[in-house]
């Protein structure tokens, strides 16, 4: 009896190996929250959403929209709005379930939109369109063969001028401009629950 169960067990874990070996690309949708630290707006919260198409086992790439909003000494609101794409590697060698932990290096790039508007005195706002780049790590933790929380951590880097601003008499605020590819950025942490909604490819 006992043989005949670990045999069924082999044919079992089999199967599932076999069939795990077919599908090496997955499509996934997810949701994400991104919390803003370490920039010279402080720190801030924001949710979003992505979805994921995977290359080939080694590589995959999230797109992505990110909405944030940070409170800068209750005098201004700062909201940043990213939409973009990362590439991801997987430096180790097999991304397929039933890994638990996968961890990758990203690169990528997205269009980044900034507003800031005065919460004292007259209201008043300035707004910027740009691009910036970014960089980091993560890793998957599977939770089932479909169902995994992501979470990574990567430095941005804005590619254009960003927004400042002085405080004058009675609380009014005033925004300026800073000159160009001054390389300011922030470090955005990003939790994100995907799931594998159908796989292709060989």
């Amino acid at each position: 009896m006992l043989r005949l169960y670990v045999l069924f067990s082999l044919i079992c874990l089999k199967m599932f190996s076999q069939e795990e070996l077919e599908t090496k690309k997955w499509f996934a949708l997810g949701m994400r929250s991104t919390a803003s630290v370490f920039s010279h707006d402080g720190v801030g919260i924001g949710t979003g959403g992505q979805f994921r198409i995977q290359f080939n086992q080694r590589l995959n790439s999230d797109w992505f929209a990110d909405y944030i909003t940070i409170n800068i000494n209750n005098k201004v609101k700062s909201e940043y709005a990213h939409i973009g794409w990362s590439v991801l590697f997987y430096p180790f060698q097999s991304m397929l379930y039933p890994k638990i932990f996968q961890p990758y290096i990203l690169a990528g790039h997205c269009f980044d939109y900034n507003k800031k508007t005065s919460i004292k005195g007259a209201t008043q706002y300035r707004e910027r369109w740009g691009s910036a780049v970014q960089a980091g790590i993560g890793s998957h933790f599977n939770i089932t063969k479909r169902l995994d929380i992501s979470l990574m951590a990567q430095y941005m880097i804005h590619l254009t001028s960003e927004i400042t601003f002085t405080e004058g008499n009675s609380d009014n605020i005033q925004f300026n401009q800073s000159s160009p590819n001054t390389l300011e950025g922030h470090l955005l942490i990003t939790i994100s629950v995907n799931y594998k909604v159908f796989g292709y490819g060989k």
